[in-house]
């Protein structure tokens, strides 16, 4: 498989470049994506049962895979519905843009947070209700003047202290998803757990939720999220944003990661591996 775009090590899209002598489904040249270990590279071997079909090989595909695939399904599993208040913290990264606006499309009312002005200009773009730009206004505060009774749903993937925060703006029976915690992913001894003191008491008091969500564990809805994702961009209906910052080749691929990390980047942050080869193909 030859990979044109990937972003982090388990996401990647390209074109077959060979297929094993068992393999019937899936031919030479076919677009494919994959989500498993060993992306950062301009080949590697899967194996075919993993591979998901795409359109087209190009980076908004990245972005649909974990991105993606986590807010469609977290939020379905979530019991989001209508008529909710949905908080998305980290909204203008990539994928909180996707659960800001599958939020939107089921008829809710989503408040996303952010740090920057281009971030908050890109979510007004994608029609969140309230976006709470913390360089320039707390948090907490909009949350407790602006909306009293709580968010019936939080897509939650900061952690540390803004773990905390969603907790207590959490409304009864409200449901508190997490995703992630790239707050706690960097430091001189790397992923360092974390207490959450109370966290009993408090979920007990408003009969709320706090539910982890590990994309892995649902392969076997990848390919239906996938598709629903696909056909809403081909529409129209959702739009997909990729980091500015470009970056190409195996090489760029620390540098990349640490862009990712740094709370500069505006969308999905991608690795194009073959520009050359990648301006022979459409856009989807």
């Amino acid at each position: 498989m030859y990979l044109i775009y990937k972003n982090q090590y388990m996401q990647a899209v390209g074109i077959v470049a060979s297929v094993g002598d068992a393999v019937r489904h899936i031919k030479v040249g076919t677009a494919v994506a994959l989500m498993t270990f060993g992306s950062y590279a301009e080949f590697t071997v899967v194996p075919a049962k993993h591979l998901l079909l795409v359109p087209r090989p190009d980076p908004e595909v990245v972005a649909m895979l974990t991105s993606g695939l986590t807010a469609s399904i977290s939020l379905e599993k979530g019991q989001m519905t209508s008529g909710q208040v949905v908080l998305v913290t980290a909204a203008a990264g990539g994928t909180g843009q996707f659960a800001v606006q599958l939020a939107k499309l089921a008829g809710n009312k989503v408040i996303a947070t952010c740090g920057g002005g281009n971030k908050a200009a890109l979510l007004a773009s994608l029609g969140v209700d309230r976006v709470i730009n913390y360089q320039h206004e707390k948090i907490k505060d909009v949350l407790k003047k602006e909306f009293p009774r709580g968010a019936d749903i939080v897509y939650e993937s900061v952690g540390a202290e803004m773990f905390d925060l969603c907790l207590n703006a959490l409304a009864v029976r409200g449901r508190l998803i997490v995703i992630g915690m790239i707050s706690q992913y960097q430091g001189k001894d790397g992923w360092m757990p974390r207490n959450y003191y109370g966290l009993c008491e408090k979920i007990l008091g408003k009969s709320q939720t706090v539910a982890g969500f590990f994309l892995i564990q649902y392969a076997d809805l990848w390919q239906k999220h996938l598709d629903k994702l696909f056909d809403l961009h081909a529409s129209g209906t959702l739009k997909v944003s990729l980091d500015p910052k470009k970056f190409v080749g195996v090489a760029s691929v620390a540098d990349a990661v640490e862009h990712l990390h740094s709370g500069r980047s505006v969308g999905k942050v991608v690795v194009c591996m073959d520009p050359a080869y990648s301006q022979t193909l459409a856009k989807l």
